[in-house]
């Protein structure tokens, strides 16, 4: 074999192991972000909500079974940032763990990924048990990770609609099977809040409920809510509300 014949297939080779290389560094590159990168797309999504949005999302169609819902990774995050607008229907936040989302109804991949979601239909504030689920992430201040790390009995939770705010304290927190899904279910003679979101494993489930205190018309609800509400969101001005 000639010399010539011997250096074209070394410089092959060498092409072939860089392409190689460079392809495992893409992957772990990859890898090592995915969780950053999908962090961030949650986090910053924050558009503006108005109260004129909430009321014509009210009746959107959807669907209310959670056992469908994927865990969140980088391929649904950035394809609901590209492609979806969320219906918001509300507000939650908890303002002692600096917790604010937007809530839309039911609980699409998509809608999830970048807001939480109500579990059944009908639902209505300040009425029945108001039951919310949203994914718990690696950061602790994302999603509804403040619930996991820093929840506790005794915070005051706020919900809004934008032309009320509706006040619950937290009575409950605990952790509880997956297949705990009557914990949804309207309680006789009781008007709750309850938030459903991961364990670390991912098998069980943490449940956070808070029962029913009272409304407030937007103008005069508690500083600590409506500055609950506009941590991170945006939300129309309605200081001229009633």
């Amino acid at each position: 074999m000639s010399h010539g014949k011997k250096s074209g297939r070394s410089k092959v080779g060498q092409w072939i192991s860089g392409i190689v290389i460079a392809l495992l560094l893409a992957v772990s590159m990859v890898l090592i972000f995915n969780g950053p990168i999908t962090n961030w797309l949650v986090k910053s999504y924050h558009p503006t909500i108005t109260r004129s949005d909430v009321k014509k999302n009210q009746h959107a169609k959807v669907s209310y079974d959670f056992r469908s819902v994927n865990s969140l990774g980088l391929q649904t995050a950035a394809k609901a940032r590209m492609n979806h607008k969320i219906k918001a229907i509300g507000l939650i936040a908890i303002p002692d763990i600096k917790m604010n989302l937007q809530i839309v109804n039911g609980v699409s991949d998509e809608d999830l990924a970048l807001a939480t979601g109500t579990l059944k239909p009908g639902q209505v504030m300040g009425t029945g048990n108001y039951a919310i689920a949203g994914h718990r992430m690696d950061e602790k201040d994302a999603m509804f990770s403040p619930l996991f790390w820093k929840s506790r009995v005794g915070q005051k939770i706020y919900l809004t609609d934008l032309d009320h705010v509706y006040e619950y304290t937290t009575t409950e927190r605990k952790f509880i099977q997956a297949t705990r899904v009557d914990v949804v279910d309207d309680v006789p003679g009781k008007k709750l809040v309850t938030l459903i979101t991961c364990d670390a494993t991912g098998d069980k489930r943490l449940m956070v409920r808070g029962k029913y205190v009272r409304s407030y018309t937007w103008k005069n609800a508690p500083k600590a809510a409506l500055d609950g509400f506009s941590y991170k969101q945006k939300v129309e001005d309605l200081s001229k509300a009633n």
